[in-house]
């Protein structure tokens, strides 16, 4: 009877101890991307996996095509916290679809977003400039800054691949024969100071622009409606190449932006994983996120440390109670 009661004994505790390993996080490797969005969530996720989830979280650089490339062929790092889809679509369905990788969930809950812009004061004064047949209308009201016998329209900067879909859209517009020139600002510093620029003179500003950004955060724009909706094919077929003969409206399509994580992560850490699936942003969130990254120059360890004592309300919906109370006992100690 006694050797039974430790033979059950015996196999219960090899049972939990597989459990546990099974479960258990262990060594993490999280991509630390070059951009401040990325870098941002990055480091939230060390935080949250090492001091919630007891995981030996590491961050790696990171980018793009070749983070995900290898994730695929080496099975590292375990997590990509902000991976832009568009460009790497059909390498991440193959992934997906060999069992390679995981889609853990939107990073962004809004996707990456594009659009042409005016600032919100001038929408206060006329709320006609939020669609662009009153920003047509009102052509003379958007004078270009190095002539004013012509309205001004900032485009993107030269080399960049929105250049081609807002010179493509300038033209399906019709905006020169409205009285626009399309003005090249030379830079994404260019194009951001134009903003500040007007927005400290309370001028007018109409161009392109992209979210999430710090200029977004800081400035508060309207994102003209074209009034044609998005056609998902136009954009791709036609807008966003270059030798796009007759291109159509259509507004931009928001770029899909997700978590993804080896397979091997997902079955070794599902609790981690099932966070990781949860936590994610809006635009406004993140463009208020990055103002104040810009503003402090904060690095992102910083930037996420900040994070987590003053978003309480929003990363404790990501967690369980249990999760939450040893990362509150970490941040007390910090």
């Amino acid at each position: 009877m006694k050797s039974k009661l430790l033979l059950s004994v015996a196999l219960t505790l090899g049972a939990s101890s597989a459990f546990a390993a099974h479960h258990e996080c262990g060594k993490v490797t999280i991509a630390d991307m070059n951009w401040s969005s990325a870098s941002l969530i990055a480091n939230i996720d060390k935080f949250i996996l090492t001091n919630g989830f007891g995981c030996d979280a590491e961050l790696v650089p990171g980018d793009t095509m070749p983070t995900g490339t290898s994730m695929i062929e080496k099975g590292q790092p375990d997590i990509a916290p902000e991976l832009w889809t568009n460009s790497f679509n059909a390498v991440l369905n193959q992934g997906v679809d060999e069992g390679r990788l995981k889609l853990a969930g939107k990073s962004l809950s809004d996707g990456g977003e594009e659009g042409f812009w005016v600032p919100a004061y001038m929408v206060e004064e006329d709320p006609e400039l939020a669609t662009i047949e009153g920003v047509i209308k009102h052509v003379k009201e958007f004078p270009h800054p190095e002539d004013n016998s012509v309205s001004g329209f900032y485009g993107c900067p030269a080399g960049w691949g929105c250049q081609i879909s807002s010179a493509n859209l300038f033209r399906a517009m019709k905006l020169d024969e409205a009285g626009f020139e399309l003005i090249d600002p030379g830079s994404g510093a260019g194009l951001a100071g134009s903003i500040a620029k007007a927005y400290e003179r309370k001028a007018p500003w109409f161009g392109y622009y992209w979210a999430p950004t710090a200029v977004l955060g800081k400035y508060k724009m309207v994102k003209v409606d074209f009034g044609s909706g998005v056609n998902k094919d136009e954009f791709i077929n036609c807008i966003s190449v270059a030798d796009c003969l007759e291109p159509t409206v259509s507004m931009y399509p928001p770029s899909p932006v997700y978590t993804i994580t080896t397979d091997k992560f997902a079955n070794k850490s599902p609790e981690a994983y099932d966070y990781l699936g949860k936590r994610s942003f809006t635009n406004e969130q993140m463009n208020g996120l990055l103002a104040w990254i810009e503003e402090n120059q904060a690095d992102g360890q910083y930037a996420a440390e900040n994070f987590m004592f003053e978003y309480e309300d929003v990363w404790s919906k990501w967690v369980s109670k249990d999760v939450k109370n040893k990362l509150m006992d970490a941040l007390d100690n910090l």
